[in-house]
């Protein structure tokens, strides 16, 4: 048959096929938007999102939903892969089940264990998951994954929804709120089992494992001091008072006081959201504060917000990191066979996954060192230096 004849979404999916295979489409490239596709091989979206499908469920190409197609490569998670196909296809119901890895399963009948996060858009998110699975892949549960949208009557729902559907335990990321949920006050009382990732709840005592984003921000203010820069600005794109970015906030001016540099409230920055999904905005407050300028180097508080800061840089045509350093929290890239692009804060987002599952499995199954105390994990940061961070320019 020839090409004429062929329906266009084959021609499109053909295409690509041809790009990954000559290597010209590397693991975790970005495929162009439907929109964008639509122009270029001037076709419906229609047409667009069945070839996209199509090479998706052939294992071409993953989805995440909100951020667009990527090349799959042979470094991504099967479960994961499994997971962000099913949440692409029934976004509304934002529920996946990774039921069974590729290792058959010890006992015939596995049991749920519920997995609590705000949202799957970078892959701080996705090492989490796979660090839960390297642990549960070697037991009798399998886990069940539920995004809580950044809404707390969401979170408080599918806690609910996670036990009612006869979850064993749960791991909860909490959403990042000025206050924490009550139903997680609610598990305690009950003594339902659970473990905290990421955030730990000022006077709450619960199983929890996260990072140290004290010792995280002084990492990131100090190599940065050491590269000469004095206007050191810290960004956050969540403008509410959270236990996360005022813990981190408090980090950034400790570190100030050691070196006796006197604390900018101009550099700041924490009053404004952003729209990721529009791009570059020339009159958001950020943007206007970039070209004026005021700071030599940025920290961003997670890794969408330091490749939302370069592309303003770019747009600006701010060279990083002659002119401009950003520093963020978590990698950006997927740190797969793949030069380090950002310098970043590394949490061991994968060592806190697999922490959490060891801590509720051990309540599960009665064989926890320290039967009725609760266990305080928390992993020390590191600090990764990439090709986004340079020494500050003297005037």
């Amino acid at each position: 048959m020839s090409n004429e004849r062929q329906p266009l979404y084959m021609l499109i999916q053909e295409h690509f096929k041809r790009l990954i295979t000559s290597g010209k489409l590397n693991d975790d490239d970005k495929i162009p938007t439907e929109k964008e596709l639509m122009s270029e091989f001037n076709v419906s979206r229609i047409t667009v999102a069945n070839a996209l499908t199509q090479l998706a469920k052939d294992g071409w190409i993953y989805r995440v939903p909100g951020r667009g197609s990527f090349v799959r490569g042979a470094s991504m998670p099967q479960p994961v892969a499994q997971l962000l196909e099913r949440l692409e296809e029934n976004e509304d119901e934002a529920i996946a089940v990774v039921e069974e890895s590729s290792k058959p399963p010890l006992k015939k009948h596995r049991q749920m264990i519920g997995f609590l996060i705000p949202s799957l858009e970078d892959y701080f998110a996705l090492r989490l998951i796979q660090g839960i699975n390297s642990i549960l892949d070697e037991t009798r549960y399998y886990l069940a994954i539920v995004l809580t949208k950044h809404n707390k009557d969401r979170e408080k729902e599918a806690i609910l929804e996670l036990i009612d559907k006869g979850a064993e335990g749960l791991i909860i990321f909490p959403i990042d709120t000025e206050t924490y949920n009550e139903e997680i006050l609610a598990l305690k009382i009950r003594n339902y089992p659970f473990v905290l990732i990421d955030r730990n709840l000022p006077g709450v005592e619960t199983h929890v494992v996260s990072s140290d984003n004290y010792m995280g921000i002084q990492l990131a203010v100090n190599h940065l001091w050491d590269l000469g820069h004095r206007d050191i600005a810290i960004v956050t794109d969540s403008p509410l008072s959270t236990i996360t970015v005022e813990g981190r906030i408090a980090g950034y001016m400790e570190a100030l006081k050691q070196k006796n540099a006197l604390i900018n409230p101009a550099l700041i920055l924490t009053e404004f959201t952003i729209d990721y999904k529009n791009g570059v905005d020339d009159q958001h407050p950020l943007y206007r504060y970039l070209r004026n300028k005021l700071a030599t180097a940025y920290i961003t508080l997670n890794a969408k917000l330091g490749l939302h800061i370069a592309a303003i840089a770019h747009r600006l045509e701010l060279n990083v990191p002659c002119e401009l350093s950003i520093l963020t929290f978590d990698d950006p890239s997927s740190g797969e066979g793949e030069t380090r692009s950002f310098t970043h804060v590394a949490q061991s987002e994968a060592e806190i996954g697999s922490k959490a599952a060891e801590v509720l499995i051990g309540l599960l199954e009665g064989n926890s060192e320290e039967d009725g105390k609760y266990r305080k994990i928390i992993l020390q940061p590191k600090l990764i230096v990439g090709k986004s961070t340079g020494p500050a320019i003297r005037n």
